[in-house]
């Protein structure tokens, strides 16, 4: 099976290009084999990309662990890329099926390949408190306490704000991300009884009102480098709180991604992606 490794500031993936491939291996199980750092190619995911009906292509997301996402940013942005530089289309914009409904991305292309991406995620949604309100600047009015939820976890208390931007989203804000107890909490909250669906874990540093730093837990992975769906949810969480402008400059370990937030709460991520090498593997 042939497949090309991708990542967007160090969110990596497996690209597997299913209009040519039939991989006749579970999909759960050939992520869990593939993603393995040690004994398989290694990455955060695969991204299975497919035809679609009513988009340029469909994309299929696995986690590391096996488990599907309905979006990813960084998955949107190898596969738009791979789409690309593939030949398989020669427009600057195309359209990508997910399980969250249908993506424009817009990309950036020099000597033609695909050196950045962007797209607008779509609805977000507030969580915190067990109720679920629409983002716009009406959610901007709301009193702190609404949304900011206080979970226990363990014998200790944590102030999160609770979205889903496609994907569950868990931000916390600190004074400084780099001592927080990154390892043992990150992984109690993903599971915590709270989140039946598990969720991501988004630790977010507010340097001033247009950048902020974020070490983001990644659902079904662990610790990544990036996470673009964290990006805007760590964005957004701020934008809500009253701690930055609007157009956020998002620093993460393996990099920097950019989120724009208009006055009604609508998002567009812009994020870079990177080819690592092509291949073939045995099953």
């Amino acid at each position: 099976m042939k497949f090309t490794k991708m990542h967007s500031i160090g969110n990596d993936f497996i690209v597997i290009n299913c209009f040519d491939e039939n991989p006749d291996f579970d999909p759960g199980r050939l992520a869990e084999l593939l993603c393995d750092r040690h004994f398989g190619i290694g990455a955060d995911g695969i991204v299975f990309i497919s035809p679609s009906e009513i988009a340029d292509f469909k994309m299929s997301v696995r986690n590391a662990d096996g488990s599907e996402t309905p979006m990813s940013g960084g998955g949107i942005f190898a596969g738009a890329k791979y789409f690309y530089d593939s030949g398989m289309t020669n427009m600057n914009s195309l359209t990508v099926e997910t399980l969250d409904g249908v993506k424009k991305v817009d990309m950036s292309v020099k000597d033609e390949k695909v050196k950045a991406a962007s797209f607008s995620p779509g609805p977000a949604f507030l969580r915190s408190n067990g109720a679920e309100i629409s983002i716009d600047a009406n959610v901007k009015n709301y009193e702190r306490d609404l949304l900011i939820e206080l979970l226990t976890v363990g014998s200790q208390q944590v102030r999160i704000v609770f979205l889903n931007v496609g994907v569950p989203h868990a931000v916390i804000f600190a004074n400084d991300i780099d001592n927080v107890p990154f390892a043992s909490l990150s992984p109690a909250i993903e599971s915590h009884q709270r989140f039946p669906e598990r969720t991501n874990v988004d630790y977010v540093q507010v340097i001033d009102r247009e950048h902020i730093r974020l070490k983001a837990w990644s659902r079904g992975v662990g610790e990544s480098m990036s996470v673009g769906t964290g990006a805007v949810a760590a964005a957004l969480a701020s934008w809500l709180l009253g701690f930055v402008d609007g157009d956020v400059d998002v620093k993460l370990t393996g990099g920097r991604l950019r989120v724009e937030i208009s006055e009604d709460g609508k998002t567009t991520l812009s994020g870079p992606a990177t080819e690592v090498f092509r291949g073939e593997i045995k099953l």
